[in-house]
């Protein structure tokens, strides 16, 4: 079961439709990040919290706009400060590759 994100409210858990899936291949956790997770039935295959339908972007999203971790929290009961963190963590490794600019 995963939950549903919702303004703020905890809702009813919904299932997961894993047709056609092979059950190897979901979900996967991420090599050093045990709180990321990414299954093709959830949110399109991007990475989420694990055992959530919250996507990582969801939860920097919300910090680039200002909220703290506590708010996400308190908005999110089903989100732990670590699993903040976590996304944090996550975008991080992410992004830490050299990038190639094309000359003009």
């Amino acid at each position: 079961m995963a939950w549903v994100v919702g303004g703020g409210n905890v809702e009813q858990p919904l299932p997961i439709d894993h047709a056609g899936i092979s059950p190897h291949h979901w979900p996967m956790q991420i090599a050093g990040h045990p709180r990321i997770a990414i299954d093709p039935a959830i949110c399109g295959g991007r990475p989420i919290v694990a055992g959530t339908r919250v996507r990582v972007t969801d939860v920097l999203e919300m910090l680039a706009g200002g909220a703290n971790e506590a708010e996400i929290v308190e908005d999110f009961p089903y989100l732990s400060p670590e699993d903040v963190r976590a996304c944090i963590g996550y975008a991080a490794q992410a992004l830490d590759h050299p990038v190639v600019l094309a000359a003009e």
